[in-house]
Parts: C-alpha cells; sequence; structure tokens
C-alpha cells in the first residue's frame, strides 16, 4: 500500500521526447562535459563476516579492519600486517596500484556502508564458513554482472571450521546455485565434494593467458594440501576456462584454478585454501606456509588473478581497461522484485493501484503528498571501461494538481553520482510543468562513465502544497 495521507491525483500528464531534449515548458537541466576520471588504484574487497578466521584459519590480510594501512601504512615486509593472507595483501601494497580494505559484516551492493560492494572492483572470499544470506548472495551476483571481479577460494568437503554444518565447498555452491539473480549455472562450473590429500596441480599451456602469465611472473605448478577441484560445464557458459588440473586429470574434470565470466564482470576459483596461507597470522592459530612452497608458483597465480579480476589485464568490466561485453547492468530494472537492489525512500517502490506500472505490477513513485516531501530512489552500478555504449532509459509518468503553466513547484532530479555521493553531473531536471498522461521514455549517454563506479539518483521534491506524483517503470542501462 503506499504511504498516507497521499491524496488521490488525476492522471493529467506525461513527460514527452526521448533524450535531453525540452519539449513546452519541460525544465530539463544538462551536462554536456566529460566526467573526469583520474587514474585510481584497483579497489579489492576481502570478506571477513563469514567466519573466515573460525578455527585455525586466519585468512585476513591485517588484524586492522577495515583498513589495513591503520597497522602499518607502508608494509615493507608481510609481517608488518598480521594475518596468514599479509603475503598477499603486503605485495598489492608495495605496487602502488591497489587499494584494500576488509569486510567484517554483511555484504551489501548499492548502500552507503564503506565497504558497500559498488565501491570496489573486485571481492574475494577466502573460505567462507557461514552460508551467505539471500540479500547477500543477490549483491554479489548483481556486483558480478555489473562488471565486478569475484575471487572464490574454497577448500576440501568437511573443512567446517565454525561446526555449523556447512564447509565452503557447499557455500559457494549454494552462492551459484540459490540466488535470485541467476541459479542456471552462471559461471559455467560447479565445485566438487571431494578431500584430496596432497598434489601439485600443474598450469596449462597458454602463453597469452593473463593469470598464468602476468606482471607479477609466470605460473607452472600450485599446491594441494587437502582440497578440492572444479567441474567444468561449458555448455552452460562458454567463457569457463580451467587453468592448473590435478595430476591425471584435464578438459571438464579435475580443474583446480578456473576462470569464467558472467554479464560484465569477471569470476576466479581455487579449490584450496592452502596456496594462499602464508605461515604467519595470529597467536594460537597453526598455518601451513603455501604461499612460499618451493613446488608451486602460488603468489604469482594470486596476484596475476587479483590483477586480472580488477581490470589490471586488461579484460575489461571492474573498473579496468578493455573489452566489453554487452548487457544490461541495472538489478530489478522493472521494480517486480520489490524495492530489491534499488536503494529508496520507504513506499517508493510499489504496486498500489492508485497508480498504474507500465508493465508488471510494481513500479516506482516519488511524492504524491501535495506537502513537503522529499523521496529518493538509486542505484549503484560499475561501467565497464572497455564499453563505448553506456545507454540510460527510464519510462516517466508525471500528473499534478498543480494549475500554473510557468511556475516549477515540484522537481524530479535525475543525476549521476560517484562512491562517496559527490554529484558528477545532473542529466535532467523535470517538474510539474512536465505533466502529462501516459509514460514516455527518456534517454541519457553514460558512456563518459566507463570505469567508473557511479550510482544513479532520482530525487523527487515537492512543495507545501498541491501533489506532483513522479512515476518511474522499465529502468535500464545498456552497455556495448
Amino acid at each position: 500500500m503506499p504511504r498516507s495521507p497521499r491524496r488521490p491525483r488525476k492522471v493529467t500528464t506525461l513527460l514527452a521526447g526521448l533524450g535531453l531534449l525540452a519539449t513546452g515548458a519541460a525544465l530539463l537541466v544538462t551536462t554536456t562535459a566529460t566526467p573526469a576520471h583520474a587514474a585510481t588504484p584497483h579497489r579489492i574487497l576481502f570478506d571477513d563476516g563469514h567466519a573466515e578466521e573460525a578455527g585455525n584459519a586466519d585468512w585476513i590480510i591485517s588484524t586492522s579492519k577495515p583498513d589495513p594501512l591503520s597497522q602499518d601504512s607502508s608494509p615493507s615486509s608481510e609481517t608488518d600486517w598480521t594475518g596468514a593472507l599479509s603475503s598477499w595483501g603486503v605485495a598489492l601494497q608495495k605496487t602502488g596500484d591497489y587499494s584494500l580494505k576488509t569486510a567484517t559484516g554483511a555484504l551489501t551492493y548499492g548502500g552507503s556502508s564503506t565497504t558497500d560492494l559498488s565501491h570496489f572492483d573486485t571481492l574475494v572470499l577466502p573460505e567462507p564458513n557461514t552460508l551467505f544470506t539471500t540479500a547477500e548472495k543477490t549483491a554479489i551476483m548483481n556486483f558480478v554482472k555489473n562488471g565486478g571481479g569475484l575471487f572464490m577460494i574454497s577448500d576440501h568437503t568437511g573443512a567446517d571450521r565454525n561446526n555449523d554444518g556447512e564447509d565452503a565447498v557447499e557455500i559457494l555452491n549454494d552462492l551459484m546455485t540459490n540466488n535470485s539473480v541467476d541459479s542456471t549455472d552462471p559461471f559455467g562450473f560447479s565445485i566438487d565434494s571431494l578431500s584430496i590429500s596432497s598434489d601439485h596441480p600443474s598450469a596449462i599451456s597458454d602463453s597469452t593467458d593473463p593469470v598464468l602469465h602476468g606482471s607479477f611472473g609466470t605460473v607452472s605448478k600450485s599446491l594441494i594440501a587437502s582440497g578440492t577441484t572444479a567441474t567444468l560445464k561449458p555448455a552452460d557458459n562458454s567463457g569457463v576456462k580451467g587453468l592448473l588440473y590435478r595430476t591425471g586429470y584435464s578438459g571438464n574434470t579435475g580443474a583446480f584454478f578456473v576462470t569464467s565470466t558472467f554479464g560484465s564482470g569477471r569470476v576466479a576459483f581455487w579449490g584450496d585454501s592452502s596456496p594462499i596461507d602464508d605461515g604467519t597470522g595470529q597467536s594460537g592459530n597453526t598455518l601451513y606456509d603455501g604461499w612460499n612452497d618451493s613446488g608451486a608458483t602460488n603468489a604469482a597465480l594470486a596476484l596475476n588473478a587479483t590483477a586480472w579480476l580488477a581490470g589490471g589485464s586488461g579484460s575489461g568490466g571492474g573498473g579496468g581497461s578493455g573489452t566489453c561485453t554487452p548487457a544490461q547492468l541495472l538489478g530489478n530494472n522493472g521494480f517486480e522484485s520489490g524495492a530489491g537492489t534499488w536503494s529508496a525512500t520507504s513506499g517508493v517502490v510499489t504496486n498500489s493501484a492508485s497508480q498504474s506500472a507500465r508493465t508488471g505490477s510494481y513500479y516506482a513513485w516519488l511524492d504524491g503528498y501535495g506537502s513537503t516531501t522529499t523521496d529518493t530512489l538509486s542505484q549503484s552500478v560499475t561501467i565497464p571501461s572497455g564499453c563505448t555504449t553506456a545507454a540510460l532509459s527510464f519510462y516517466l509518468h508525471v500528473d499534478t494538481a498543480e494549475t500554473t503553466t510557468s511556475t516549477a513547484y515540484d522537481t524530479l532530479k535525475v543525476q549521476v553520482l560517484n562512491s562517496s555521493g559527490t554529484v558528477l553531473g545532473t542529466l535532467a531536471t523535470y517538474s510539474n510543468l512536465n505533466a502529462a498522461s501516459g509514460y514516455t521514455q527518456r534517454g541519457f549517454s553514460l558512456a563518459g562513465y566507463a570505469g567508473q563506479t557511479v550510482t544513479l539518483k532520482f530525487t523527487g521534491t515537492e512543495g507545501s502544497a498541491l501533489q506532483t506524483s513522479f512515476v518511474i517503470d522499465d529502468t535500464a542501462l545498456n552497455v556495448s
């Protein structure tokens, strides 16, 4: 039901035209300048909100969270940060090309938290030991779909470090098969329920692969010290690729390290946490130095994969430079899942019969009270840097009780903001002067924001008397 006391409205107006052209008395303010895109470090978020420190695990880059720089702002050796993943973190930090944070709570996408996924290029899941919630799975999948990188690190079946009945194999498979975004084998592989005691999986021969041959070195072997593998299903996702295989295996079985794509984003999977363990961490943990294993090249594998996921390889998405996979980037773009991935003022996303959706049942209804009100609707999205086209569109209907033909008493601003909330550009401003019957599609180019994570925000502001309703449906952000 809509928020009361919204007054019944007479449907009398509609926006006319597509794009940035004003018609009649429409009030449109547009930006023509190309947004600044300063070179910024690749932003990596390590998860520590799902029992990654349970038992003997110590899968953190630093005990200082969310910012490891608070422990040591200029680490020179891995012991300057405390954690079994400190070698990984310090190696990235020392390049000057990465900004690292640790998430200790629920994972979100499009929220206001400093560790919200919209602020990052890559999410690392280092052997999670509690199930992700439904909301978290939606956030993770939309983050990847919209251009983010996802690094999933498992362990052997039965590695239930916190004794809650779930291990990393089950948790990561659940993420891929039981989510609201795409549960039809979205990445093209499943994790095997195995406990392989030992092996040194070998890399395939591919001199062009950026993970096997990247800026951090050449990968030849990895390490299994109680781990598992994955089964590939290229018929479900042609982008899936096995890079390292358990001894005696090849093709679609026994893949120990896997890469794939989903939407505009990229995915990597590693079948054991031992290779990322640097042997040092918090007191009381029994750790193993797989990072420096003499029979493997685990450091190069972890670091090259991080660079590829974050865009450093030039493979597109996640804020780096590269190619572009055609996709529609907005989550829940027709509002049929309720608020879903949108952040909105209470009651804005609704199926109230007092207005009509353009399609389906749900729509976004800003203002319409006839009293001083500000409503907002927003969603963060990463526009891959390789995309030359980024076409934003939405359908808008405006009705009003205002009778003036000259004064904009009530307005709707359409803006693009950066991750800090700073307005980068105002695409348009509509008002009660745009009232008309039915919906009209509006369109704008966001290509100038390629390579950035931005927030699309609608802000409706209503005066103290006589209602104006701004009704939005069927949004889209198509990139190519």
